[in-house]
């Protein structure tokens, strides 16, 4: 192009407007010569009017050589303009052809093969699948004979946490882990755990009758020798001691017989301590447990979960730790005894009759029924092992979701851990499989857990969390429990964060039993859903320490048979042929059910931008629990003035802080670019911090481990500050009033914290709060 344009000037000018001139002289006295390079424009002040030098113009007169060869003729005029349109049109097709060639890919047809559809990139924005498709593309990977295949691989007769059973079972599940593409790890831990005695034997024995010396066993109970008349407690609940109580039954030193079910075997101990009792025995009653009367019982009574030698750090190696003990360890002996020994004492009891309220028809037990229980359990150290696979998140793969079940069991534990560790493998091989062939890309990552010692008290879960507070603190978003998902299938109950039931909700919906033609809802949710499925997360669910210990939100579920417990959980006839019988044959659709409703509790939460919780559900709470601390204040206050100069104000004022910056947050979000990546994280982590905010700052972790005020348990709970207004209303000898307002400001400061935080950045703040 710029030879052309110098061309059409030189036939417009003579010469171009710039240009170079060389002027040599000969020097005539010498032999030197001189050059002399002169650069001129016409812009130099030597240029003339017409664009040409005016040294070059000797003769002014001079004409230019094309005016002189062509002369100003009309056919020499045509000739021209015909020579610049031609000239014209060859430089612009030299241009674009230039540009063509600078602009055509590279051929690299013998090299690379390109793909024959269109590859699609990711730019963190959003998901590639609708989720239509997402929950589409995981049914299709589920079936019952896949089911039937991974129980048949993992179904044990022996493998109690750290023997060669678990150790086997761990190999492979990592192993299947691998196959499907995971990135995996182990986490090898030393903990303490109770065993019945190898050489030697626990007893029981009532009044001068035989000897008992039952196989069964609770880990963690104390030993020794306790000898007392037995009074028969019902579960063992607290409302049950208060019944005792009330009718000036003397408790101290007496043996507590209790039956199995309600609450923790731990509570029940724990509650009969606080009553001075000497030790307690636990059954399992006909009523709520229709099985054989010898079945033998196991269990651990250790109030709290983890390892209780080394509470609130991790049991990777106890020689770096001084020697500990948890508080939640019992200081009075507990045994199992079976059905048909239970029978047998109850059949023989004296005192008073037990109260309407129970609904039994037996004596509660007199001075003279005395009974001899003898414990020698065995403290032993074991290595475990807990096994991992993560699929990573493409947006936020630092933020994750855990799923997990036990592994190890008292017997052949079919339904307490193999079907959930095979429903945890069919998860991990269906979602990797959606990855590899329906290019499913999770937003967040999912760590696929499978944990030890879960019979002992959630031990290897506690100990992984223990080790990495810290960080599963801020970046574990969620944690779905697989333990026990089927024991039958008349019911299906749920217990999990308040935040998380409306995802609940939708889900119970989406998920089909019966070959997709009745929803989980519609068939276990009619009427108030919310009373008809969800249930307390209780102490002994491996998913409570995850919420309770941790903050993080978390999800338990399970099909049940009505109102009726499984009767072969901690027992060693927990075998197939038991579940079969207790599901109808039923059971391997019922596990593709569990795994379709875990799933899409799972995918929604690592797919969507924003996570599906909901902050409302904690303020309705909060307000429940303040109004009723408000009403009993107002209580003791008019029976006693002076007793609790506490005003309430600032505690309703924190639920209000909390109210306020929950919906304010909920406004920002509805009025924000969720196609932003940035603005999405920021917004997830603020929802993250609402559990976690929820712990109590106040109480040492190591003492108090459960320090969720709203879930946990203990005097810092707003349970706890409202129980300890019924005992200063009742003028209990617990009642102190000191520690109740100390309690009281610092639950008060809890809520206003979360507030605060959940409100954002300093300066986000408005005046309330």
């Amino acid at each position: 192009m710029d030879q052309a344009r110098s061309t059409i000037t030189k036939i417009f000018n003579g010469e171009p407007h710039s240009y170079t001139r060389f002027n040599l002289t000969q020097n005539m006295e010498g032999d030197n010569s001189q050059v002399e390079m002169k650069l001129s424009s016409d812009m130099d002040e030597e240029v003339g009017g017409n664009g040409v030098g005016a040294h070059l113009n000797h003769n002014s007169n001079h004409k230019s050589y094309m005016t002189s060869k062509f002369g100003r003729t009309p056919k020499n005029l045509c000739f021209i303009i015909a020579t610049v349109l031609l000239i014209f049109i060859i430089g612009y097709l030299i241009g674009y052809l230039v540009h063509r060639k600078r602009d055509a890919p590279y051929s690299c047809q013998a090299s690379v093969q390109l793909p024959d559809e269109p590859v699609f990139h990711d730019t963190g924005a959003a998901p590639l699948m609708a989720w239509n498709d997402v929950k589409n593309a995981f049914a299709q990977k589920l079936s019952a004979s896949n089911f039937q295949r991974a129980f048949r691989e993992l179904s044990s007769d022996s493998h109690r946490a750290g023997s060669p059973g678990d150790d086997a079972l761990a190999d492979k599940v990592i192993k299947k882990f691998q196959e499907y593409g995971l990135k995996t790890w182990t986490d090898e831990h030393f903990i303490k755990v109770q065993d019945r005695p190898l050489s030697g034997s626990n007893k029981v024995i009532f009044k001068d009758g035989k000897e008992e010396r039952p196989e069964g066993f609770l880990s963690y109970s104390a030993n020794g020798i306790a000898k007392g008349a037995v009074l028969y407690a019902y579960y063992g609940q607290e409302s049950d001691f208060r019944l005792l109580r009330d009718r000036n039954i003397n408790m101290s030193g007496r043996v507590m017989l209790i039956r199995a079910g309600k609450i923790s075997f731990a509570e029940k101990v724990a509650n009969a301590a606080k009553m001075l009792a000497s030790a307690v025995l636990i059954y399992q009653d006909p009523a709520d447990y229709p099985s054989e009367g010898t079945t033998q019982l196991f269990g651990h009574v250790h109030l709290g979960s983890g390892d209780p030698y080394t509470p609130g750090f991790p049991s990777f190696n106890h020689t770096q730790f001084p020697p500990a003990k948890s508080s939640g360890l019992p200081s009075i002996l507990a045994q199992t005894i079976t059905a048909r020994t239970a029978t047998s004492i109850l059949g023989q009891l004296e005192g008073q009759n037990a109260p309407e309220e129970w609904g039994v028809f037996n004596k509660l037990g007199g001075e003279s029924d005395v009974i001899t229980v003898e414990v020698n359990n065995v403290l032993s150290e074991k290595k475990i092992n807990n096994v991992f696979g993560v699929i990573e998140g493409f947006v936020d793969a630092d933020r994750y979701l855990v799923i997990g079940a036990q592994r190890d069991a008292w017997g052949p534990g079919f339904a307490a851990s193999t079907v959930g560790t095979g429903v945890l493998l069919e998860m991990a091989r269906s979602i990797s499989d959606m990855l590899h062939k329906n290019r499913f890309k999770p937003r967040r990552s999912i760590v696929f857990a499978s944990w030890s010692a879960g019979e002992y008290g959630s031990i290897g879960a506690t100990e992984w969390l223990e080790g990495y507070l810290s960080s599963l603190s801020m970046k574990a978003f969620s944690y779905i429990n697989l333990d026990g998902i089927i024991a039958g299938h008349n019911g299906f109950k749920v217990a999990a964060s308040p935040m998380m039931y409306g995802l609940i909700e939708r889900t119970l919906k989406e998920v089909g039993v019966q070959n997709q033609a009745v929803s989980l809802f519609s068939q276990f949710g009619k009427g108030n859903w919310e009373s008809n499925v969800l249930e307390p997360l209780k102490l002994d669910n491996a998913a409570y320490p995850f919420i309770a210990f941790t903050g993080i939100p978390s999800l338990s579920f399970q099909f049940t048979s009505g109102n009726l417990d499984y009767p072969y959980f901690g027992t060693l006839l927990d075998t197939e042929e038991k579940l079969i019988t207790a599901t109808s044959n039923q059971h391997l659709q019922l596990a593709e059910a569990a795994a379709k409703f875990a799933g899409h509790i799972v995918l929604r939460l690592v797919h969507d931008h924003l996570l599906q919780m909901d902050l409302s559900k904690y303020d309705k709470i909060i307000r429940t629990h303040v109004a009723q601390i408000n009403r009993k204040v107002n209580t003791v206050q008019r029976m006693q003035p002076n007793l609790v100069p506490t005003s309430v104000q600032w505690l309703m004022s924190a639920s209000g802080s909390y109210g306020r910056a929950s919906r304010n947050l909920m406004k920002s979000i509805q009025n924000s670019d969720l196609s932003n990546t940035e603005m999405c994280r920021i917004y997830n982590d603020r929802i993250m911090s609402v559990e976690r905010n929820l712990l109590s700052a106040y109480v040492s972790a190591r003492e108090s481990p459960f320090r969720h005020i709203l879930l946990g348990s203990g005097p810092h709970t707003l349970k706890g500050l409202s129980n300890h207004l019924d005992a200063l209303r009742t003028d209990s000898p617990e009642a102190d009033v000191d520690q109740f307002r100390n309690q009281f400001a610092l639950a008060t400061w809890t809520i206003q914290g979360c507030a605060t935080a959940l409100a954002g950045d300093m300066w986000s703040f408005d005046n309330e709060i």
